[in-house]
């Protein structure tokens, strides 16, 4: 029996927006994240696809995300679990600043590194890698049981926290999965073998 997971990275927020370092910091999505958000709901239901459990983070720009996809499917109440496990990497010392004036205190090089570095943290910030660490075992636990089962599941969360399980779901290095670009309110489904192995992966864009 194969299970469906879906990933979605909440659509644009205001920080995005401004180009600043969010992490934890509780921001709100742009009208043009509402709208991607709304988009992603449109794809999803496009392929009829229907869940049986959603989960989300503790930040309010991934909860909206999930919300608007599930208002959009027509499954508005469905069952959701919010938890920080899945919150956004946390950039520390960074957090709200703006990237250029950022690079303008630590310098380029080391602004890349803290950015682009799989098991560099940033003062007072976790690594990608610190990030896998909590959200690879909560997905464990929580979230692949139900498509194990066989169920559709649907996380709505972060770059970071999704690359996380993207590393682990493709079975990439930390040097590849820094590079991945996920876009923001662009679906990610993945069909699971009841082994767990990927079976089929795609991406909707466009």
């Amino acid at each position: 029996m194969s299970g469906t997971l879906v990933l979605v990275r909440h659509g644009q927020s205001e920080w995005n927006l401004k180009n600043l370092f969010t992490g934890w910091r509780d921001v709100g999505l742009t009208d043009q994240g509402t709208a991607e958000a709304l988009a992603a709901g449109e794809k999803l239901k496009a392929r009829g696809l229907k869940f049986d459990i959603a989960y989300t983070s503790a930040l309010k720009r991934a909860q909206v995300t999930c919300q608007h996809i599930l208002d959009i499917v027509g499954q508005s109440d469905l069952k959701t679990i919010r938890d920080q496990a899945l919150n956004e990497r946390d950039y520390g010392d960074l957090s709200g600043l703006n990237k250029d004036d950022a690079r303008k205190k630590w310098g380029e090089e080391q602004v890349h590194i803290w950015r682009r570095s799989y098991d560099i943290a940033p003062p007072g910030g976790e690594s990608l890698k610190d990030t896998g660490a909590r959200v690879w075992p909560y997905y464990l636990h929580e979230v692949q049981p139900h498509v194990l089962r066989g169920e559709t599941v649907l996380v709505a969360a972060h770059g970071n926290s999704l690359r996380a399980l993207i590393m682990a779901l493709d079975g990439k290095s930390g040097e590849e999965i820094v590079k991945l670009e996920l876009g923001t309110g662009v679906p990610v489904i993945y069909k699971l073998n009841a082994d767990s192995t990927v079976a089929k992966k795609e991406v909707l864009e466009g």
